[in-house]
């Protein structure tokens, strides 16, 4: 009998409905790129989610990922000054963006 009654109780704590998860505020303070990025994404201030959105959008326009490891990114004019060698992997796309963020 005492089960039942736990049971009881822990199907209510599971119907409760859950807290919508906020967004940090540090990510969603806008930023100013540098002048690299900027020929990319633009000039205007923008949160960090939305420069990797952008750069993403880029990369995905001009097909830009590498046709056998799609991690891979290639560099063309515009992206060879941001990542500073030809080819970088999407992992290292926020490390790039947040060293041309101020």
């Amino acid at each position: 009998m005492a089960t039942k009654k736990k049971a009881a109780k822990k199907s209510a704590k599971k119907a409760a409905p859950k807290a919508k998860r906020k967004p940090s505020a540090a990510f969603m303070k806008p930023m100013t790129p540098s002048a690299t990025l900027a020929a990319v994404i633009g000039d205007k201030a923008v949160p960090r989610t939305e420069v990797i959105k952008k750069l993403w959008v880029y990369i995905k326009k001009n097909g830009l990922q590498d046709k056998k490891n799609k991690r891979a990114i290639n560099a063309d004019a515009k992206l060879k000054p941001l990542f500073k060698k030809d080819q970088v992997t999407m992992f290292d796309l926020a490390k790039i963006a947040n060293k041309n963020l101020s």
